[in-house]
């Protein structure tokens, strides 16, 4: 039926969704406000959320509070913080941008502790926050708990594998594919590739980029110059040894991330090459490191201000949030160590 303009839309209650679903409202109140001691099939749990979804329905305690009580709330719950410049760079971007709109944020770290998550959740429910951002320090599928959907809520530098949230996610293997793109434009044809561990998805996803732009380009993968790192200069500096002791070494390496790049360079110096003359190298996540190195690193910028940005905006849109998933552009960052002078 077609709304007449200016009518009101009618919202979704918690009878509609046990009726959706065929179960009571107690059992819906059960499983959105996340009692485990009730003994609820996983099916009828299932049953629930799923109906949850296809209706919209979120808890009238969901949302803004009511004109007057101040400022707002947005809830952002982190996995690691210590770990990694990135969560400071996302942070900054969702606060000044909630901070415009005269709205803070309430920062929690959880280590991927699900019962503190679930805690957390029941009590930014019972402060009305605006909305949850549920992120991750690195780019990996997640299950959050079912207590976020009670939540306007947006899952960031994560994704779930039943697509029950939106997310918003960087666009990996563009990048990889950018940062391959601009060596091979540079006249490189054997090109290494350092890669990260093989449980890292942004890692694979870098790989998958750089494979699509060696094929466009019709230049061959050498499997042997296909090395496995650990994102640290570490696993940069053995890879490159171990690359460079080969019969027909490369003359451009793609590392996985900029640390990989750190190990990279000390390896090509400890065998008196350098870099942007004898061997071009490509780093990416445009850490600040990579300002500061000799030559400095042409990389890819993993987009954390970006995404932050992105996810606090969609927050404090008056409209939902579609489920779907969100690729923020990860673009080139050309400096000087992709080339190579000396052929």
């Amino acid at each position: 039926m077609e709304e007449k303009p200016g009518a009101k839309a009618v919202r979704v209650t918690m009878g509609d969704v046990a009726l959706a679903a065929g179960v009571s409202q107690s059992t819906v109140s059960f499983v959105l406000n996340g009692v485990e001691d009730m003994r609820i099939s996983s099916e009828t749990r299932a049953k629930v959320l799923q109906a949850v979804r296809d209706l919209g329905y979120r808890p009238r305690s969901a949302g803004r509070p009511p004109k007057g009580v101040g400022t707002t709330v947005i809830g952002l719950i982190v996995d690691e913080i210590v770990t990694s410049p990135f969560a400071a760079i996302s942070i900054d971007a969702i606060q000044a941008t909630a901070w415009k709109e005269n709205v803070i944020v309430e920062t929690v770290m959880t280590g991927g502790d699900k019962e503190y998550e679930r805690a957390i959740l029941r009590k930014w429910a019972a402060d009305r926050v605006r909305g949850v951002i549920y992120s991750s320090i690195l780019t990996h599928v997640v299950s959050p708990p079912d207590l976020l959907l009670n939540h306007k809520c947006i899952l960031m530098n994560c994704y779930d594998k039943q697509g029950r949230f939106p997310a918003i996610v960087p666009a990996e293997r563009r990048g990889g594919e950018a940062a391959a793109k601009v060596l091979i434009e540079a006249g490189h044809k054997r090109i290494a590739f350092i890669k990260g561990e093989p449980w890292m998805d942004a890692s694979k996803m870098r790989e998958e980029g750089f494979e699509r732009a060696m094929h466009a380009a019709d230049v061959a993968i050498d499997p042997d110059l296909i090395m496995e790192g650990n994102l640290l200069p570490s696993g940069g500096r053995t890879a490159t040894l171990a690359l460079m002791a080969l019969p027909n070494p490369p003359e451009a390496i793609f590392c996985a991330n900029d640390l990989t790049a750190v190990g990279c360079y000390e390896a090509l110096k400890e065998l008196g090459l350098k870099v942007g003359v004898d061997v071009a190298v490509v780093g990416y996540d445009d850490q600040e490191i990579a300002q500061h190195l000799h030559p400095t690193l042409t990389t890819v910028l993993l987009p954390h201000a970006e995404m932050g940005q992105l996810a606090a905006e969609m927050i404090l849109a008056d409209d939902e949030i579609a489920v779907k998933e969100t690729r923020v552009p990860c673009p080139l960052v050309p400096r000087h160590s992709h080339m190579r002078m000396r052929t």
